[in-house]
């Protein structure tokens, strides 16, 4: 086992599910991920790091949110695994994870005007909706959501 810290600092996957309230099985599915990580036993057991509850706290934190894990993966790319990270590289990764956030809310928002206006408009048909898809142009770009997207895609909402 490395030396990241002293016996009495490591968890087993069944601790770091309790202490977190994030299931075994999903614990084994962020690791695959690269979110957290664990140090083996010689008898091949998983060990966490106490640190690595912060990680899975924000990892629940953003499922919560709905925000895929290649999100949180982005977020917390510069922070360390190996060891508990310095305020400067929470720092730097809160950053990162802010404007994942802003970008979350600026879409929340799109679509929340277009809701608003769509469902007080009655007609309820995006198809012949003569504000939102004058002469159904939007089926011309092919099938799906059109107008839900990033800005910059076409069908994007005017602001």
């Amino acid at each position: 086992m490395a030396a990241w810290h002293s016996l009495t600092e490591w968890l087993s996957i069944g601790e770091l599910s309790r202490r977190s309230g994030v299931a075994v099985s999903a614990l084994r599915y962020y690791e695959q991920l690269g979110l957290i990580a664990a140090e083996r036993t010689a008898g091949n057991q998983r060990r966490y790091p106490r640190h690595m509850l912060r990680r899975v706290s924000l990892v629940t934190v953003a499922k919560h949110l709905g925000i895929p894990l290649a999100d949180v993966q982005h977020a917390l790319s510069t922070v360390p695994l190996d060891r508990v990270p310095s305020q400067s590289e929470w720092q730097r990764a809160s950053r990162v994870w802010k404007a994942t956030l802003e970008e979350r809310r600026k879409s929340i928002e799109r679509l929340e005007r277009e809701l608003t206006g769509c469902i007080g408009c009655g007609c309820l048909s995006l198809r012949s909706c003569a504000l939102l898809n004058p002469e159904d142009a939007l089926g011309a770009e092919g099938p799906g959501a059109r107008r839900l997207g990033p800005p910059g895609i076409p069908g994007d909402p005017i602001p």
